[in-house]
């Protein structure tokens, strides 16, 4: 007879056996410029700490004096008793960080696209009239998942072309009630940016909602104040989604934008309205962090320096780093197994730098994706340069 769970088993072999099963390593230490990896000191290029304050004292110190006064949960949902000072406090400050009216404090940024999109889009239940979404093809899973449960039409725009969403809209707009354009700002596997204000202008010259996912934009574009501020659209977007949990260095979603947007997706958000709120270590620490990244500019110009210094030097090796023209540098490898092995081989080297491939990434276009920050010092970068270079030599990749 057939086991019922026989499936799984034949699947984690089939993944096994493409090499695309996924061996999950062990943090026994703080996330930093330097960790400790399954018992080993390395150098890592893995986590999004853009700004190294994930272990800064300051966020830690601000986490404990919360505990102290508000104790470890809130013990509720926001809309029934879970709402604290803390949260209005940190709304409030993000607002004012962001250039926007209002902001809103969910669980996680992955939450926070669930949160936003269906209640801006879906299916009329009265008269069973649909609305639309543009969504760019390489958006993050996230938005997909949030605008697969929203239950609008989703039409998707080629990726990074506005000439394409505009051609999407014309045809397809008035079949539907109303449309939200969403993209990411900064996408996540190949570095590259978004152009925010073609799309902008598309979207608003049709009277299409705006939203953008700027997750890995906070902290690095625009003075470190996101994407939306890179191409001056400051307060106009109406929804812009953000995750703390990056740049930031602590944990938690952000839903920003006009006034009446935040007001209203905070009556219909079903993570606001059936998920506890956010702790108060956690909600205290990012005020924290907003506070010292507005007062310590030279991280972001830090961030840039070294993603620079790091990504001229692989190419000065001959190897291809895609597209990107952000801090994440993608170094290009194309076949999966080439780059388990590569990563394999500079962990064993003290270098922690992690491959990605399909379904993360197309078919073909493996790679080690290379996570600068502020916390790396030139020396740190010299060190890594110099074991990416041992790694291809060896491999022969140069």
């Amino acid at each position: 007879m057939t086991d019922k769970l026989d499936f799984m088993r034949e699947e984690l072999q089939a993944l096994q056996d493409e090499k695309r099963f996924i061996n999950i390593r062990t943090m026994d230490s703080a996330a930093d410029g330097w960790m400790v990896v399954d018992g080993r000191r390395v150098l890592n290029f893995c986590t999004n700490n853009y700004l190294g304050l994930a272990n800064h004292p300051a966020l830690k110190d601000a986490a404990k004096r919360a505990i102290d006064e508000w104790g470890v949960g809130p013990a509720a949902v926001r809309t029934i008793a879970g709402t604290q000072a803390l949260h209005i406090a940190f709304e409030r400050r993000m607002a004012e960080f962001k250039g926007v009216e209002a902001s809103m404090l969910v669980q996680s940024g992955f939450c926070a696209n669930q949160a936003a999109i269906a209640p801006l889009v879906g299916r009329d239940r009265a008269t069973g009239m649909q609305d639309v979404i543009f969504s760019d093809r390489l958006n993050h899973a996230s938005i997909i998942d949030g605008a697969r449960l929203s239950g609008a039409k989703i039409v998707v725009f080629e990726h990074r072309d506005a000439e394409d969403l505009e051609r999407q809209i014309v045809e397809n707009l008035p079949k539907y009630r109303r449309g939200l354009m969403i993209t990411d700002g900064v996408f996540s596997m190949d570095g590259d940016v978004a152009p925010l204000d073609k799309l902008y202008a598309v979207a608003e010259r049709y009277g299409v909602m705006t939203m953008v996912d700027d997750a890995h934009g906070e902290g690095v574009l625009g003075r470190g104040k996101g994407i939306v501020h890179h191409f001056g659209l400051q307060g106009q977007f109406d929804v812009e989604i953000g995750t703390l949990s990056k740049a930031f260095g602590v944990m938690g979603g952000v839903i920003a934008g006009k006034q009446v947007v935040i007001d209203y997706i905070r009556q219909k958000a079903r993570p606001n309205l059936f998920s506890s709120a956010i702790t108060p270590a956690d909600t205290a620490a990012c005020i924290a962090s907003v506070d010292y990244i507005e007062a310590h500019p030279e991280l972001v110009d830090r961030l840039w320096e070294n993603a620079e210094y790091f990504k001229a030097g692989i190419q000065r090796l001959g190897i291809d780093t895609g597209v990107t023209e952000t801090p994440i540098v993608p170094v290009m490898l194309g076949d999966v197994k080439l780059a388990k092995a590569f990563s394999a081989k500079l962990f064993e080297y003290g270098v922690f730098a992690m491959a990605l491939g399909f379904p993360t990434v197309p078919e073909g276009k493996a790679r080690i994706r290379v996570m600068n920050t502020a916390a790396h010092t030139r020396e740190d970068l010299d060190l890594g340069l110099a074991t990416f270079e041992k790694v291809a030599r060896e491999l022969g990749v140069i």
